[in-house]
């Protein structure tokens, strides 16, 4: 192993110099500084040894994504920085719940909580903050929640949902409290914030920017209370908080409190160590502290004074840091501009730097404020753009140069106008990764990338919020030198079609996603491909494959619908639509129960129970005793019918009896994306066929089949694609479609996708082909022969502990692969 070159700015090592190192080096804190140090240095070295510590029972995720987690219901598993086996391909053994009580420097050791110890060389202290609480009276109560990780999220969606809360109250006007609020009204709870400050996010808005976010906040029923400090919280009979006093007298009820005032530097381990702490952790340029062997790196360090609180500086300091440890000379941090990028209430904001100057130049009109920030030798120092974001890239890359502009209005609006072309290359795209202009196109030129897919895989720019994504195919386009015509990579990281992944499970008799990973590298860098990945395995095995959990979304998992407050929601299947006194009853039994607070009938002729919770869904299946709808699951839905001729005069055909024969025989397939049929008793189309995934339509002497229909944001008549005399051959012809379509389309295409793409002559060569037709049939069989109709009946226990927990955190594992760049496993 190749011996290393650690330089410290002059920081003497305990040997009484510089020195070289071979490792270990052990990150310690698993939040994105910990994660983006360690990419950073293997991105460096290949070799070195790393050990990456994590304190809570998950692997890095993007905590700045968390409102999604409040406001949609999102998995914390979708945010999950890099799946697990990305770890184990670069050799970093990485440990989860892994909590270090003690660092001795010197002699170059970490203790965990359970009494191992660790050697390093060098370490980095990553361990981020925590929610900074102020010493309010009552803050201790039950009912009073902190906004920081997913365990906080599901504690005020369980608030706000099953235990109804009336009104919350948010503390805090700043960026995290307004995300707080933001989430609790999209879950349907009023809510007020209460802000000590005379106007919401004073560190990033002046006072006419912070006026124009007023109308977005009250139209999602929030208000805002300036100026006001809570005096303390007081608590119900039930020892629940319930009521806020503030300073003026004025009171305040409420069933819920949610304080996001700020962060405070996690420097606990540090202190202990001995290592210089102020506020935070300092350090040097280099990011080393007080100890030579010791670095810091994020919201816990403190460099030249400030603790920065926000994601881009992260990166830049990670980047500094792994020089240090990898013997970078000329490397220094030597501070952060601060910005933000996001979303807030709904309204896009960009904010560098300050928010007032020497000279301000203001463009605004309704809903949106576009101000320029210079000093007395007209260097740009700021910048406020609320609502309407347009050269932003530009005018973050003008506050961090210093960009000199004599007139500021000028450059204000010439960044309107500005294309990705015109863009430094140290123009930031992407915020949540740290990602310049440079770095973009280095990328595509360097690993020949074609289409945005990629470069969002490969350098990870847009791989969070996603709001860089449209500049991103800019750049693609400016590279290639023209318009981008996008490939389609089932797995992006490697450059893997779906054609090319089909071929290794055939050819080498794959049977799970894993064995697949292992083959090829596929799913192994972002993992946003294993779904795909996990039905490409079952389809071509005709479902005799090994399931693997972890390469399913939430919803297969617990084979429920997650909803946007983390409840769930349980569709039993009704064929055709049709159902039975007894099932009715069932079904009222257990919403009363298990206090479902929705039951709905849905547009395919079922009935949703929604809002049950995780750990009763079990219990809801066996009371209900009825199979499942697969309304949660990318696979075939429902088959929706009229009555027909059983009761319509107008009906000619048997709409039901076909519509329930068709539904049983197709139930319990999984497909690339969720497909949904009718069978419609006569060309009136009550039951709607004709804009279905598959429809069959009963016409004077026979039947129509028509596929590829849609009727959601896009509406689309299915294509015919075959006339037929009989009932049971439409049937024939519809299970013939949907095994070639199962066999063929992309991964999350839907039919009517997939027919725009194709041609309704090539499906039909296909499919109306006898010959063909009996080699669909025969894997048609096959597959649902294998097939789970009824998951719920069949899996009621659970599939380990944590199954049906508040929070599913089931570790997925996938075998070790080589150390080495990516492009190395795959062929």
């Amino acid at each position: 192993m190749a011996a290393l070159r650690i330089i410290t700015d002059g920081g003497q090592g305990p040997d009484g110099g510089s020195r070289p190192v071979s490792g270990p080096i052990l990150v310690i804190g698993g939040g994105i500084a910990g994660q983006a140090v360690v990419e950073q240095v293997r991105d460096r070295d290949s070799r070195v040894p790393i050990t990456f510590l994590c304190g809570e029972d998950r692997l890095p995720y993007d905590r700045v994504s968390l409102s999604r987690i409040l406001a949609e219901g999102e998995d914390p598993a979708v945010l999950q920085l890099r799946p697990d086996a990305w770890y184990a391909d670069r050799g970093i053994d990485v440990r989860l719940n892994a909590w270090v009580t003690a660092v001795d420097p010197d002699a170059g050791t970490a203790t965990l909580a359970g009494g191992e110890t660790l050697p390093f060389d060098r370490a980095v202290l990553c361990t981020g903050s925590d929610a900074f609480v102020p010493p309010i009276p009552g803050a201790d109560a039950p009912g009073v929640e902190v906004f920081r990780g997913p365990e906080d999220c599901a504690a005020i969606a369980a608030a706000v949902t099953a235990a109804g809360a009336r009104r919350a109250v948010v503390i805090g006007g700043g960026l995290l409290g307004l995300e707080a609020a933001y989430g609790i009204a999209t879950l349907g709870c009023p809510v007020t914030v209460v802000h000590l400050m005379d106007r919401l996010m004073e560190r990033q808005l002046d006072t006419g920017a912070a006026e124009l976010l007023a109308p977005a906040i009250e139209g999602l029923g929030v208000d805002v209370l300036l100026e006001t400090s809570t005096a303390n919280i007081t608590a119900g009979p039930d020892g629940r908080a319930n009521r806020l006093a503030f300073a003026d007298g004025t009171e305040l009820e409420t069933d819920l409190v949610v304080v996001a005032v700020g962060i405070a530097p996690q420097a606990d381990l540090a202190r202990q160590t001995g290592l210089a702490v102020e506020r935070g952790i300092v350090v040097d340029d280099r990011l080393v502290t007080s100890h030579p062997r010791i670095l810091s790196v994020g919201e816990c360090a403190q460099h030249r004074g400030v603790c920065h609180g926000i994601v881009a500086p992260i990166h830049e300091q990670a980047a500094v840091a792994a020089d240090t440890l990898t013997g970078v000379a000329d490397s220094a941090y030597l501070g952060s501009v601060p910005s933000a990028k996001l979303k807030v209430m709904g309204v896009a904001l960009v904010t560098a730097g300050a928010a007032a100057g020497e000279r301000e130049v203001v463009v605004a009109d309704s809903g949106t404020y576009r101000k320029l920030v210079v000093d007395a030798e007209d260097r740009v120092i700021g910048t406020v753009l609320l609502g309407d974001t347009r050269g932003a890239e530009l005018l973050l890359d003008a506050v961090k140069t210093g960009l000199v502009a004599a007139d500021p209005l000028q450059l204000l609006a010439e960044a309107s106008q500005a294309t990705a072309a015109e863009l430094p290359d140290s123009a930031q795209i992407c915020n949540c990764n740290g990602i310049c202009k440079g770095d973009i196109l280095k990328a595509i030129s360097g690993g020949d990338l074609g289409s945005t897919q990629e470069v969002v895989s490969v350098t990870r720019a847009g791989a969070g919020c996603g709001s860089c994504k449209p500049l991103v195919t800019e750049l693609l386009a400016h590279a290639r030198g023209g318009a981008v015509e996008e490939a389609t990579y089932l797995c992006p990281c490697r450059k893997l079609t779906r054609e090319e992944l089909a071929g290794r499970v055939r050819a080498e008799g794959i049977e799970a996603v894993s064995e697949l990973a292992a083959s090829c590298g596929a799913g192994r860098d972002c993992g946003a491909c294993k779904p795909g990945l996990a039905y490409l395995v079952s389809e071509i095995n005709g479902n005799q494959h090994r399931e693997e959990r972890h390469a399913r979304y939430i919803n297969d998992r617990v084979h429920a619908n997650i909803q946007n407050d983390g409840t769930f929601s349980v569709v039993p299947r009704m064929r055709g639509g049709v159902t039975t006194p007894d099932e009715l009853r069932r079904i009222a039994d257990v919403a009363d129960k298990y206090d479902i607070p929705t039951v709905k009938v849905t547009g395919g002729q079922r009935i949703d129970l929604l809002g049950i919770k995780k750990e009763d869904l079990p219990a809801v299946w066996e009371e209900l005793d009825m199979p499942s709808g697969h309304a949660y699951a990318k696979s075939v839905r429902t088959v929706k019918t009229c009555v027909g001729t059983t009761h319509c005069r107008f009906g000619l055909g048997d709409a039901m009896r076909v519509g329930i024969e068709l539904e049983t025989a197709m139930e319990g397939l999984y497909t690339p994306a969720k497909v949904k049929a009718a069978v419609t008793g006569c060309p009136r189309n009550c039951a709607e066929a004709y804009v279905k995934d598959i429809g069959l339509v009963a016409v004077e002497g026979g039947w129509e089949v028509y596929v590829g229909g849609a009727a959601g944001a896009s509406v689309r008549k299915g294509d015919l694609l075959a006339t037929l005399q009989t009932s049971e051959e439409a049937k024939r012809i519809a299970y013939v479609f949907l095994q070639y379509y199962r066999e063929h389309a992309d991964y999350l295409e839907r039919t009517y996708a997939y027919m725009e793409r194709v041609g309704l002559e090539a499906v039909q060569a296909e499919v109306m082909d006898p010959a063909k037709q009996e080699e669909y049939l025969e894997r048609y069989r096959i597959a649902k022969a294998a097939a789970d109709p009824d998951p719920w009946r069949e899996r009621h226990a659970p599939v380990h502990p944590k199954q049906f927990a508040e929070l599913d955190t089931e570790p997925a594992l996938l075998p070790m692969m080589p150390v080495g760049p990516p492009a190395e496993a795959t062929r």
